[in-house]
């Protein structure tokens, strides 16, 4: 599932009122390299799914969902196309037409249910798109530093290098129709890893990319995690679900199991890709 543009540029905008505002960055240990928390929500999980139920139209997408996300780890959420990933993620953001659902998401263990994205935004989430946006006019220098606190040519070139593009070639360009779907998702990535949020979630990062920029893009990841920010994988790609330390399968917007990647992906290549029933779970597999 791919967003519209609207939303995808909303997120820009949001992004460069978090620099002008320093909220929304990772708040990084020095002694062990973690996250930083309040004491009274040190223990707790980084993000809670409660039970959530949302309708589109007439039409039930995510149905009684519970899940926490531990911080500082890669989660993966897997599921065949139509399982309700994509919709998780837009409801964890805030975007428009997703804000009407029963039960609740806690992010470090306080309601986000009545905030705006923009207020999602300043608490430190943020969104990779399956399909990143245009933006005629912009340079990709402008774009990767809009977030950042550092808006140094060094500190773009670094983020580029780290996504396998070449700095002096992509930095005076713009993002516009000249950049690939493959280029402009890298761009972003590299946005992300200079604006250092507490959580990004990727939707699906590897459509639209080739064996190495997604060796690249792998890259980066890891670098997110190791600088603290929490990453939750949007996939239904056993290749970009073995990148994750814990994983949780949907199918019909239910949790069917969560656990080790190991098991996921047995479950998944057993039971998921060879179904006849796409998105109509057994009822005695539904967590």
């Amino acid at each position: 599932m791919s967003f519209n543009l609207d939303s995808s540029t909303r997120i820009f905008l949001i992004r460069i009122s978090l620099e002008i505002s320093g909220s929304g960055r990772v708040s990084r240990n020095k002694k062990t390299g973690g996250v930083n928390m309040s004491d009274e929500n040190r223990d707790k999980n980084l993000l809670d799914i409660d039970q959530v139920t949302l309708y589109l139209g007439r039409k039930q997408i995510l149905s009684n969902l519970s899940m926490s996300f531990w911080p500082g780890h890669i989660h993966a959420v897997v599921g065949p196309n139509g399982a309700g990933k994509s919709t998780l993620a837009s409801t964890i953001m805030g975007l428009s037409g997703y804000g009407e659902f029963e039960g609740d998401i806690r992010f470090q263990g306080t309601s986000i249910k009545k905030l705006t994205t923009d207020e999602r935004a300043r608490l430190g989430i943020t969104l990779a798109w399956q399909e990143p946006a245009r933006f005629e006019g912009l340079s990709v220098k402008t774009f990767i530093i809009a977030g950042s606190a550092d808006k140094s040519d060094e500190k773009a070139a670094w983020a580029l290098e780290v996504v396998g593009l070449d700095p002096g070639e992509y930095l005076p360009r713009s993002v516009d129709q000249t950049l690939s779907g493959g280029e402009r998702k890298r761009v972003e990535l590299a946005s992300i890893l200079v604006m250092e949020p507490a959580l990004v979630m990727m939707d699906e990062p590897d459509s639209g990319i080739d064996v190495d920029a997604l060796n690249k893009i792998f890259l980066a990841i890891r670098r997110l995690k190791e600088n603290g920010t929490t990453v939750l994988l949007i996939t239904h790609s056993q290749t970009v679900l073995e990148k994750a330390d814990h994983a949780f399968l949907l199918c019909c917007g239910q949790l069917v199991e969560k656990g080790e990647v190991d098991k996921i992906m047995t479950y998944f290549g057993d039971n998921c890709l060879p179904c006849d029933h796409k998105n109509q779970p057994l009822k005695e597999a539904v967590s």
